[in-house]
């Protein structure tokens, strides 16, 4: 099992708070990997970079030449929904995407990345021990960051309208990914970082100061839940 935030520094920091006899094992281009122990249990966060493109060349290496079984990723996503708050936890279903990353399966229709329902149910249960509550349900991953053109808000409020529950950059790649090679579908947990009610930036620029204030703080309450899973249940690295 491998966690995959998509920022480096994260990746670091998961290893130097969580891991024991942690050992860097990849970081070329600046992206870190590593692997160590957790409780005695063989533990592997490497991340992944931004995009879909980024991790469907870290997934694929990892699934193709190391033989990597699953993939956790943990990262962070915009909410899209009024009831998710900052900080809050969604454990990703499913994911749309705006992307054209699937055209290049060659699928004649189109394809629903969905997570493994053993992976997402583990993850539910070992959030509900830890008092931890999540939200589960449709992430949409877009290829943009920002939009340089008007009408971001009103393609928001469409997916909100859908009951998609944030915005992200990597999921459905990864979960497309995983399918080639036969492997389980990937859970995905985000933390809230922002939320994007369209027409309101204050919620953004709230997130803003809070990573300002401490940039691992969106790492480290979704990080203890998922290794406390990868511990309890996928005994393997």
């Amino acid at each position: 099992t491998v966690l995959m935030p998509g920022d480096p520094r994260r990746s670091e920091f998961i290893a130097e708070t969580f891991l024991e006899n942690r050992k860097l094992v990849n970081d070329v281009r600046g992206v870190h990997g590593y692997t160590g122990t957790w409780k005695g249990v063989p533990v592997t966060v490497m991340a992944s970079g931004m995009g879909i493109p980024s991790i469907g060349i870290y997934s694929w290496e990892l699934y193709s030449e190391y033989e990597v079984e699953n993939i956790i990723r943990v990262g962070s996503a915009g909410a899209l929904q009024d009831n998710l708050k900052l900080m809050d936890v969604i454990l990703a279903q499913g994911a749309c995407t705006t992307s054209s990353y699937i055209d290049n399966f060659k699928i004649k229709g189109t394809f629903a990345p969905l997570a493994d329902f053993e992976l997402l149910l583990a993850a539910k249960n070992a959030a509900k021990e830890l008092g931890i509550d999540v939200h589960i349900g449709n992430l949409l991953s877009s290829d943009n960051f920002y939009s340089a053109f008007e009408g971001g808000a009103e393609e928001n409020r469409k997916w909100q309208q859908m009951g998609v529950l944030g915005v992200e950059m990597e999921a459905a790649g990864l979960l497309c990914q995983c399918r080639i090679f036969w492997k389980e579908s990937p859970l995905h947990l985000h933390g809230i970082r922002s939320y994007f009610p369209p027409g309101d930036a204050s919620a953004g620029r709230q997130a803003a100061r809070l990573y300002a204030d401490d940039p691992h703080r969106f790492g480290h309450c979704r990080c203890y839940g998922i290794t406390e899973y990868t511990a309890a249940g996928k005994k393997s690295c």
